[in-house]
């Protein structure tokens, strides 16, 4: 055997779970043995099920990162769940909670007493405890507003009374501050007394006596500069900075558009209040994607997967019941035409063909305009020419598909009329999902509603009625 060994490649993530799963249903299985056992046998297995695969289950959990326990929690049911969470060591928790969804973490919460939380949160930063704040009850929040220190205090306040789309909601209060009349020896002496850095230290901050920035360091610079000269020598003096009551999805895009792992927080006077990371960032532009994917589906909210019935119900029902109606509408722009259909019965195959088509092109344009806006490519500079371009890739792909359907429409149904109108309907269609495409996120934009909320639900019930009617419409002049 080779003298070189080495280490075995960890599990990935869906491992762990499914260790984890594994654990769950064998505790399951020998707690419901124990449950049909009598006297001292029962006993025998209640105390085999607690020292064995409980105490593996816990041994698991206490090798897994925050990250990861949260990853499992929100893959399990609610049972499952406060089983692994009861497991989780109590000076984790606090770590947990900033890791996992906000419904899953609700679940949580409600699983935990007040000393519990109290515990859990009691050495949290100012800025995670402004995150949780929210979400905890009142008598929580007084008692532990009350433990902080002036400082810390005063923090929370002014990370609460931010929204949370705004960066002074999103900013972190642990950061390293230094003066610009001394050396870098002086810098590196007083950073080896630190016990540590905080998170994503890429640069200091410099400062003069009253807060008021005046540059960053970064830390490649310190390290590869003579230790005598002095900061101002080596800092750079005008870096990418933030006021607290801008926009955090504009500071998101400055991160990835400069490459930022942290940046300053100013206010209006130029004092330094904090700085961003590029992990809240990270976290914020993933928060952002999943909330577009579910208003797009009509979804209000974040949903946990293993919610009660009823909650689900009530985060779901509203667009359905607009997709009801707008369904109800299309089955009566049918039955406008039913004396059409009896007579010539092929309409009724080839009309799903043209709805089918619109709604993915109609889905494939508001896909494009959502983006643009949240990107903040569009205005209203660009907007009739980026309509007149959608409009013309509809026209081109109503004349090519449409062609190829008619032409089918011919060979199954022997009549080149059909595969006229099929054409024309197709192209008309593509065409007004393209319109309606621009114009649905644009005008929920201009209400003040997200672009996203519903835009699939709606953009999907106009091409499928307004599809109906082209087609039954054109059918029934030119053909009958």
């Amino acid at each position: 055997m080779s003298e070189v060994e080495f280490k075995k490649a960890p599990d990935s993530l869906q491992d762990r779970l499914a260790q984890v799963v594994d654990l769950l249903h064998r505790h399951k299985l020998v707690e419901d043995l124990a449950h049909r056992q009598e006297g001292h046998q029962h006993a025998r297995v209640e105390n085999l099920v607690h020292r064995q695969n409980l105490a593996e289950l816990q041994r698991k959990l206490d090798e897994l990162h925050p990250a990861d326990i949260a990853h499992i929690l929100e893959a399990l049911p609610l049972g499952d769940r406060l089983t692994v969470w009861q497991l989780v060591k109590a000076e984790r928790d606090g770590d947990i909670l900033l890791e996992v969804s906000d419904a899953v973490r609700e679940s949580l919460i409600a699983d935990m007493d007040d000393h519990e939380i109290l515990a859990a949160t009691r050495d949290m930063d100012a800025d995670e405890l402004a995150d949780l704040a929210p979400e905890l009850p009142r008598d929580v929040v007084h008692e532990l507003m009350d433990s902080l220190d002036a400082q810390d205090r005063e923090r929370v306040r002014s990370a609460l009374s931010y929204e949370e789309d705004q960066v002074g909601a999103l900013m972190d209060f642990e950061m390293v501050t230094i003066r610009e009349d001394v050396s870098l020896e002086v810098v590196l002496r007083y950073l080896r007394r630190l016990k540590e850095l905080p998170g994503h230290t890429d640069k200091l901050f410099v400062v003069d006596y009253d807060g008021i920035l005046k540059g960053v360091l970064p830390v490649k610079r310190l390290l590869v500069n003579d230790p005598e000269k002095l900061v101002v020598e080596v800092m750079a003096s005008d870096p990418v900075i933030f006021h607290p009551d801008e926009d955090a999805h504009d500071a998101a895009q400055a991160f990835e558009r400069y490459d930022l792992i942290s940046a300053p927080v100013v206010d209006r006077t130029g004092k330094l209040t904090g700085r961003l990371t590029i992990d809240e960032m990270v976290d914020l532009i993933r928060e952002e994607s999943e909330t577009e994917v579910l208003n797009m589906a009509g979804l209000r909210e974040e949903e946990d997967i293993f919610a009660s019935v009823w909650k689900s119900l009530g985060n779901r029902w509203a667009w359905l019941a607009v997709n009801l109606i707008t369904a109800f509408v299309a089955s009566r722009v049918i039955g406008m035409f039913e004396g059409s259909i009896e007579k010539l019965v092929a309409l009724a195959a080839l009309m799903p063909i043209v709805a089918g088509i619109g709604g993915n092109s109609g889905n494939q344009t508001i896909t494009m305009i959502v983006r643009a806006m949240a990107l903040d490519q569009l205005g209203t500079s660009n907007t009739s020419r980026l309509l007149r371009k959608e409009l013309a890739v509809a026209l081109i792909n109503g004349l090519v598909w449409g062609g190829v359907i008619g032409v089918v429409a011919y060979l199954l149904y022997g009549s080149w009329s059909l595969g006229v109108v099929m054409t024309g309907a197709m192209t008309l269609n593509l065409l007004l999902a393209a319109l309606m495409g621009v114009l649905i996120p644009m005008t929920l934009a201009r209400v003040g509603r997200d672009p996203a909320m519903g835009a699939s639900v709606m953009i999907t019930a106009m091409t499928d009625s307004g599809g109906f009617f082209i087609f039954l419409g054109l059918a029934t002049l030119f053909l009958l």
